[in-house]
């Protein structure tokens, strides 16, 4: 039963969060409510981060790791295939339809009016993790998190100057990830 949860959950994540992989985060947020027993808005903040500093889409990564997490190995396949299903299906059926009317101003228009759609879905998922990064220790609402905010200002400070902005990603992540062991964040 638990596979076909997570099969129904992912599956609906992955057709409606629409805008890429951070898109899925309220399902997932939704889907720690719904399923406590599965994981807490503080452990899916920490998967967040994990997901995030691992190559592929965050999308992707999410439900592999959130699959993993609840049902072993093969929840990682189905949590995995669900979430990529419902896009590549949209894909197929768009590209046919496209190349049929790729001049129809009506389509163009209509694609044009998903932008503000898919940049509310990336900011309501910014804003959930903003909020928990700020406002929450270990799943616990906290006092507002003042150590957090002053890392991530001196982190965009740093990238402000040219030689420290060229320095790969991976070594920024990386660091974060040791400052955060570190400080226990």
């Amino acid at each position: 039963m638990t596979y076909l949860l997570l099969g129904y959950e992912f599956f609906k994540a992955g057709l409606f969060a629409v805008g890429g992989g951070l898109a899925t985060l309220p399902f997932l947020i939704q889907m720690s409510y719904n399923h406590p027993q599965w994981f807490s808005v503080d452990e899916l903040m920490q998967m967040v981060a994990i997901s995030e500093s691992t190559p592929g889409a965050i999308g992707i990564n999410m439900a592999t790791y959130v699959g993993f997490h609840v049902a072993g190995l093969l929840g990682a396949v189905v949590a995995t295939l669900s979430v990529a299903l419902p896009p590549f299906l949209i894909i197929l059926i768009v590209v046919h339809i496209l190349d049929r009317f790729k001049e129809s101003r009506r389509i163009n228009g209509g694609l044009e009016a998903l932008r503000p759609a898919v940049t509310g879905l990336i900011g309501a998922a910014g804003y959930l993790v903003l909020r928990s990064s700020l406002f929450t220790v270990q799943g616990v609402e906290a006092p507002f998190q003042w150590i957090v905010l002053a890392l991530f200002l001196s982190l965009l400070g740093l990238l402000q100057i040219k030689p420290l902005a060229r320095i790969h990603p991976i070594v920024y992540i990386a660091a974060g990830a040791v400052l955060g062991v570190v400080l226990r964040l």
